[in-house]
């Protein structure tokens, strides 16, 4: 890892987490669900963690959080599959579980990354 680098984000690394989980538990989804949830959910969970990582060499403030905040939408989105995925029976409740464990995890790191942003509490801009 570089010594200035998104990976040493914290808030990243969870996304990073939760993003490979969501992989791993939707190839067994069903396969007529290729193309729809399994798709959209793993194209949301890979937009987490690819705008913070994009958001994290912006130079202002407001370019940083503009990333951040689509990040925390992608998140919600996310929510919202594992919800579905649950009604849905395509995850058991050890998935679920994790899910919510890894998700809740990122979300609190994202939001505590913008708000030592917002609040300059030795974010570190490079």
């Amino acid at each position: 890892m570089a010594l200035y680098s998104f990976e040493n984000v914290v808030a990243w690394q969870k996304a990073h987490t939760f993003t490979v989980s969501v992989y791993t538990i939707t190839r067994d989804f069903p396969k007529e669900e290729l193309y729809g949830l399994t798709s959209q959910f793993r194209r949301a969970t890979v937009s987490i963690e690819a705008n913070i990582a994009e958001g994290y060499k912006k130079l202002s403030k407001a370019d940083k959080l503009r990333f951040f905040n689509i990040s925390q939408g992608s998140l919600e989105e996310c929510r919202n599959y594992i919800l579905l995925s649950r009604d849905l029976k395509f995850i058991n409740d050890e998935g679920i579980q994790l899910l919510y464990q890894q998700i809740e995890q990122a979300s609190w790191f994202l939001n505590k990354y913008c708000q030592g942003i917002i609040n300059n509490n030795g974010i570190q801009d490079e």
